[in-house]
């Protein structure tokens, strides 16, 4: 099969802004999580957003009139991710560059200030931008007018996987000769008190409001649930052949990639972790890689008592004890449709490193998790191929294989 290059990386997160500083957050292992002023007042009042990120300086002036943040974050990612890469949109053929962002809720903040408006002040007071700013398609389309990218340009929306997702369709768009490059990853602003309280009442989110740096800790005894985030990752994506052929450097390839569903529950994973599996084996299958190939495990690893287990259950199955397993929602928290993406990027960056972050807030292990969990400090080593894991509600599964350049 023809192999699929990363060449190009741009984050943005809790951990800062910037692919560097991103990694650097996750590899100290300390919680990104801290209380957020907009959230005063409610049951949970702490998140992982981005810290200085400001839209005149990072995206343009006009920036803060006609983007919500979701979109503003994913173009300063793509930005970032097509520098990396070495491409250069004005001289790129448009046409045959995709764009493909994952994103689960849209521009939630948007949404909630005219509504706000609408209420306060009346109708002929709500933007006429409402909408543009709102729809969750714009963070793949205001992308391609910023970098004139004029080939295929969606959003996928499978929850918290969307960004998974996202880079499977795209490696698809470049496998069927469709497109020569693709901009692919997920971008997600959902904190914002409405949707916390959601979240909230639902039970999944950690109240551990006396101490907002120990809330999310994957794979621990004592996890309460997760502590919800903001950030964007892009990947640029080639066929390798095409990308040795103009001298750019192959950061990982993207080997595979494997989809299902649960159809089990709303929110709730199924028991037995049938889909996960059958997702993981395809992944695998599709990477032509056997189960003791895998060196390392992104885990979705939300922080949640079931979802942790579960999919603890299902790499057992899978792996064993053998792969070197993080989930890096420690420190950055779960920013929904953008984390496949952000999780992508950094199992990108753990195999170019020889480098496994820790897992943030590990201070007790679950004995019900039978993994080799990294916490503490980051572990280094030789390090060929990783998978990292990428769940929904509604029982979305996407797993992702990526294999040292």
């Amino acid at each position: 099969m023809t192999a699929v290059a990363v060449t190009g990386l741009g984050l943005i997160t809790a951990a800062g802004i910037g692919a560097q500083a991103t990694w650097a957050g996750v590899c100290s292992g300390r919680s990104a999580a801290r209380r957020d002023p907009q959230l005063a007042g409610l049951p949970v009042d702490f998140s992982c957003t981005v810290p200085g990120f400001e839209p005149a300086v990072h995206v343009g002036t006009r920036s803060r009139l006609i983007h919500d943040r979701f979109v503003q974050l994913a173009l300063a990612a793509a930005r970032e991710a097509v520098a990396d890469a070495g491409l250069d949109p004005a001289t790129w053929d448009g046409a045959r560059v995709g764009v493909v962002v994952g994103c689960g809720l849209g521009g939630v903040s948007t949404w909630e200030r005219q509504q706000r408006v609408m209420m306060e002040t009346g109708p002929g007071a709500v933007s006429a931008l409402l909408i543009p700013m709102l729809v969750p398609n714009m963070a793949a389309g205001n992308v391609a007018i910023d970098l004139k990218a004029t080939g295929p340009n969606f959003v996928t929306a499978t929850a918290c996987a969307s960004g998974a997702t996202a880079l499977g369709a795209a490696r698809d768009l470049l496998l069927a000769g469709r497109c020569d490059v693709v901009l692919a990853g997920g971008s997600e602003a959902g904190v914002s008190p409405l949707i916390v309280t959601g979240f909230a009442q639902m039970g999944a989110l950690s109240r551990r409001r006396d101490d907002p740096g120990a809330a999310s800790r994957p794979f621990d005894a004592d996890r309460d649930g997760f502590v919800i985030g903001e950030g964007s990752a892009i990947l640029v994506l080639e066929r390798e052949s095409d990308a040795r052929a103009r001298g750019a450097r192959v950061r990982a390839r993207f080997a595979g990639y494997g989809a299902s569903a649960d159809a089990h529950h709303l929110t709730a994973p199924d028991p037995q972790a049938t889909g996960v599996i059958r997702a993981t084996r395809e992944a695998l299958r599709e990477a032509e890689l056997a189960p003791e190939d895998i060196d390392h495990v992104n885990a979705h690893g939300t922080s949640t008592p079931l979802n942790d287990e579960i999919e603890a259950s299902a790499l057992g199955t899978l792996f064993g004890a053998g792969p070197a397993v993080t989930s890096t929602k420690g420190v950055l928290g779960h920013t929904l449709g953008a984390a496949g993406a952000i999780e992508a990027a950094l199992s990108v960056l753990t195999l170019e490193h020889g480098t496994v972050p820790p897992t943030a807030n590990l201070d007790c292990q679950d004995p019900k998790i039978e993994l080799d969990v990294v916490h503490g400090r980051p572990r280094h080593g030789h390090l060929r191929a990783a998978v990292s894991n990428s769940f929904g509600f509604g029982g979305q599964n996407a797993v992702l294989v990526f294999t040292a350049a």
